[in-house]
């Protein structure tokens, strides 16, 4: 699925990375623990969080995650957009719960990584 298709099927804003929408994500991982989202070796992953702060972004980084979708409307702050830009991360924001989200994406196609 296509990282716009996600954006369509939740309604959810783009806050960086319209030009990087026709990403494909093959796989999600919802976790507001940074070090579990460090053990996961899959690529085309979407990480789902409602942990937004720039450990999340240096995260993503590191576990070479292109897309991070932060729920219940999390505000994204000026240091995790500047880093977001410099990584090309494309950066969503939605304002349904995490275990809402989760559903509607697993229902749309979207695999789980285990």
């Amino acid at each position: 699925m296509k990282i716009k298709d996600i954006v369509d099927t939740l309604h959810c804003n783009v806050i960086f990375g319209d030009e990087l929408l026709d990403k494909e994500v093959e796989f999600a991982f919802a976790s507001d623990l940074m070090s579990d989202v460090l053990t996961t070796d899959v690529t085309n992953l979407l990480l789902i969080t409602g942990l937004a702060n720039l450990q999340t972004i240096r995260t993503a980084e590191m576990a070479d995650i292109f897309c991070v979708l932060f729920v219940r409307n999390k505000h994204i702050t000026e240091p995790m957009l500047e880093l977001a830009k410099k990584n090309d991360i494309v950066l969503l924001q939605h304002s349904c719960s995490l275990f809402k989200t989760c559903g509607e994406l697993y229902k749309a196609g979207v695999s789980p990584i285990f």
